[in-house]
């Protein structure tokens, strides 16, 4: 449907005045603002405990009142964030890229890395690197349109840069977010 952004505001602004529920929702996360808000200055953890909690009991009662929809959703989330680590398209593919472009720098000009986490860094987006080059010399000299996706996966080489280039950027996040919490934890209890 073709609307404009103010019609698109008006459709917004329609439904928090017609929906009970969602003026509950507006006055929930509007509240929860001026707590946040007025905390910055008091410092207060109660506060913060309360926002969080809150906010898990509504989750909470989400997962409780609509079970199936729930499900359904999970389901939904998970086969689309293995489509893109499979099958992305090219504007995802080519900001991923960048993201790791940033994070290679990052790596080189930061003094807060330990030298494991630097050469673990530049090991992986210098493979990412690799693999984002190539990915633009195979489809240059195969003369693909890298704006048809199912034309550049029909290429067995495209298919399989993309594919193991982002099993690689994947496999670095979750090793990243274990290395994160095991100094943050590491820290905390020595």
């Amino acid at each position: 449907m073709n609307m404009s952004l103010v019609e698109k505001f008006m459709t917004i602004f329609n439904y928090i005045g017609s929906s009970f529920l969602a003026i509950e929702l507006f006055i929930l996360c509007l509240l929860s603002f001026l707590i946040l808000i007025v905390n910055i200055k008091r410092k207060n953890r109660f506060a913060n405990y309360i926002i969080v909690v809150m906010y898990l009991s509504f989750i909470g009662i989400l997962f409780i009142s609509l079970p199936s929809y729930v499900v359904y959703s999970v389901d939904i989330f998970i086969k689309k964030v293995m489509q893109y680590i499979y099958f992305p398209s090219t504007i995802v593919y080519f900001f991923i890229i960048i993201f790791s472009s940033f994070i290679l720098f990052y790596s080189i000009f930061s003094n807060k890395l330990s030298v494991f986490k630097k050469v673990f860094n530049y090991i992986v987006f210098n493979f990412m690197f690799f693999f984002s080059t190539s990915f633009v010399a195979v489809v240059t000299y195969n003369k693909l349109d890298v704006s048809i996706v199912e034309e550049l996966y029909k290429n067995d080489l495209v298919l399989s840069i993309v594919q193991i280039s982002n099993l690689l950027l994947f496999g670095w996040f979750i090793l990243t977010l274990f290395y994160w919490l095991f100094i943050f934890f590491k820290n905390k209890f020595d």
